[in-house]
């Protein structure tokens, strides 16, 4: 008579090992995981140091340039003051030279006729520089190009698309002061650049306020 012999299961090891099975691929799972997490989090931060460094350099041009082309609109406004007795130049000579004083990068060569009473009838040439500001949105771009840019979290997204928008319709009324100096359409011009102004100092606050945040979007 035969006999089988039936061969115990160890279900504690085999419990074991499932344990460990489990447990190893959740750690290789978490690893991985928290690698990607660490890779993102650094693209995140160098898309954020490249704008931050990008917002600084722009809010730097735009301050400078805005400066000396709203000189623009003053310097014509002077003229007008100047002109608005008598419809020309008809000036004393110290009304003039405080006139050079103050705008000599808009006046060239200065001929006067005396007049009456001490007045001086002049005549002025006169060339305009616009100054065009540059501003740059390549580490922005780039940042959307990546989709790096969905991890700066709401708000902070928010702010940065808001001062890119702004930034964009300064670049659209430069090009337009720029139109209209080229076709010497100076009321055009004094217009343009007043609308322009206003844009330019919606964007500095927004730059500074940017700037003053940006490191809480890490």
């Amino acid at each position: 008579m035969s006999f089988f012999k039936t061969k115990t299961l160890n279900w504690k090891y085999i419990v074991g090992e499932i344990l460990l099975l489990f447990v190893g691929i959740n750690l290789a799972i978490w690893f991985n995981d928290w690698n990607n997490s660490k890779v993102i989090q650094k693209d995140k931060e160098i898309a954020l140091n490249k704008i931050k460094g990008e917002i600084e350099a722009n809010l730097e041009e735009l301050v400078e340039n805005s400066a000396q082309n709203q000189k623009i609109p003053a310097f014509y406004s002077e003229i007008g003051r100047l002109k608005e007795k008598h419809g020309e130049l008809l000036v004393p000579p110290e009304e003039i030279q405080q006139l050079i004083r103050t705008f000599p990068e808009f006046i060239g060569k200065v001929d006067s006729i005396p007049a009456e009473n001490g007045l001086y009838r002049y005549d002025m040439d006169t060339s305009i520089n616009l100054e065009v500001t540059e501003m740059s949105s390549i580490a922005w771009d780039i940042s959307k190009s990546t989709g790096i840019f969905h991890e700066f979290g709401y708000d902070c997204l928010y702010q940065l698309q808001a001062l890119y928008n702004t930034q964009e319709l300064v670049r659209n009324e430069i090009r337009n002061a720029t139109d209209a100096l080229r076709d010497k359409n100076i009321d055009g011009l004094i217009h343009v650049l007043s609308l322009l102004h206003q844009l330019e100092e919606q964007l500095e606050r927004q730059y500074k306020n940017m700037l003053e945040s940006i490191d809480n979007c890490k």
